[in-house]
């Protein structure tokens, strides 16, 4: 299959696109500026910035299908004067503008990247997200998503263009950007943290596991028009996660009882309660409806996928 894939050059992109042609797809990619495009890729088109008036024609031509990876993501030191604007610009007006030129070049298929931020940013103990949730987006690029995606049904609905909505947690993998990889980097000094009495639960999806998905989304019939969750299949506590992660790397996992009240007030006097819920709450996805509908099963085991991450291999 002939596909177009954007943010080829990011964490997500630079997995996949081996393994779409490791699986016989015929990928080409969209990048924003020359020095992104990769040196001898007769394949990669140049777009410029991506917005509602990005002109995708030549990438789009005889493309089968999209897969959009390109996003505006959570920014950690946030320079716009209107957040949301800028999230809108490229999340919703560049999506959308690549959709609808996908629907009129002919594309079967368009696969969005989105966000479990969606549903929201956090899970009652014993509760899962649901595909079917009413969605309670929590921040300006959650928000962005979400609106794209309606968008993207009504493309959907106007043109016949199939649409497919994925929704990850936290994607770990080697060189992961965030959080995943300000953790390794403690672990790897060996540093005392303060987490060992946190009793929650989190999903996670490695990256080998988030790129077999797409790239199953891509494939299989029954995919059309769904929305999805996605993770490893086996949800851990942050203290577990911190020690299967310091046995990958052959660390001693240092972690302190420090009582969860201790943790959210030293937060919030240093105005890092967001990081706390991120590292303390629960966040659980269902992904039965991947498995029953495409017969998917995560193909890498959790300590596998840790080991990929922060162990080498």
């Amino acid at each position: 299959m002939r596909v177009l894939v954007t943010g080829s050059t990011g964490f997500v992109g630079r997995a996949l696109m081996p393994t779409l042609t490791g699986r016989g797809h015929e990928s080409r990619e969209a990048v924003r500026h020359l020095k992104e495009k990769p040196d001898g890729r007769l394949s990669s088109f140049v777009v410029g910035n991506i917005d509602g008036t990005t002109v995708w024609s030549k990438a789009l031509q005889s493309a089968e299908a999209v897969i959009h990876l390109a996003a505006r993501v959570h920014v950690m030191r946030e320079s716009a004067g209107d957040p949301l604007a800028e999230f809108r610009r490229l999340n919703i007006e560049g999506t959308l503008r690549l959709a609808r030129q996908a629907a009129e070049a002919g594309v079967r298929r368009f696969i969005f990247l989105s966000t479990i931020g969606v549903n929201g940013n956090s899970t009652l103990h014993g509760k899962v997200f649901m595909p079917t949730d009413t969605p309670s987006p929590h921040d300006p690029y959650s928000m962005s998503k979400y609106e794209a995606e309606i968008g993207l049904h009504s493309i959907a609905r106007s043109t016949g263009m199939e649409v497919v909505i994925i929704r990850p947690p936290l994607v770990y993998g080697a060189n992961a950007p965030g959080n995943f990889g300000k953790l390794t980097r403690l672990i790897a000094k060996s540093l005392p943290l303060p987490l060992g009495s946190i009793d929650n639960l989190r999903s996670f999806v490695g990256i080998d596991n988030l790129v077999d998905f797409i790239v199953t989304c891509l494939e299989h019939p029954a995919a059309a028009n769904e929305t999805f969750m996605v993770s490893d299949g086996e949800d851990l506590s942050t203290p577990d996660l911190i020690r299967r992660m310091a046995r990958a790397m052959n660390r001693p996992a240092r972690l302190l009882p420090v009582p969860l009240w201790a943790l959210q007030a030293g937060a919030s006097l240093l105005g890092k309660g967001d990081a706390v819920q991120r590292l303390c709450g629960n966040l659980q996805v269902d992904i039965s409806k991947a498995r029953s509908l495409l017969g998917w099963v995560p193909p890498v085991s959790v300590d596998e996928g840790l080991r990929r991450a922060v162990g080498g291999g």
